[in-house]
């Protein structure tokens, strides 16, 4: 069960909820009461899910942009296209950074990176901090 809810918090904290998976992440892995790589492995799962949900959402849903339930502020969507534009596709590689990370998937999808180079560089940079995590605790 305890793997399941890292999972949960991890996937829903790459979206625009503000939780923090790291946290319990390193709670679970200093406890030692659980499996510490697989913890790493589930909480890398859910978080690059949850980007990819992101992706998804501005690959789909160009034209809810201006409703106002969509979860991206238009601030935060411009911010990160600006960031985006500065770094195109290499800035996926800092998706993890609170904030910024979770629009910058999103604008990802609303520029259409390819699938596979999105998944890739997302992974690479959220699998890194939580591997840092993994290591320093």
């Amino acid at each position: 069960m305890i793997y399941l809810s890292l999972f949960a918090i991890s996937f829903l904290a790459a979206t625009i909820l503000p939780l923090s998976s790291e946290l319990m992440l390193a709670g679970l892995i200093a406890t030692s009461n659980y499996d510490s790589l697989l913890l790493l492995i589930v909480a890398s799962f859910g978080n690059v899910l949850g980007s990819v949900f992101n992706w998804a959402l501005g690959f789909y849903s160009r034209n809810l942009i201006t409703k106002k339930w969509f979860p991206f502020k238009g601030g935060q969507i411009e911010s990160s296209s600006k960031w985006f534009d500065k770094f195109g596709k290499w800035s996926l590689l800092f998706a993890w950074v609170p904030i910024i990370g979770d629009p910058l998937t999103l604008a990802a999808g609303l520029f259409r990176v390819k699938f596979l180079e999105f998944l890739i560089l997302v992974s690479i940079g959220k699998v890194s901090r939580y591997f840092l995590i993994y290591y320093f605790i």
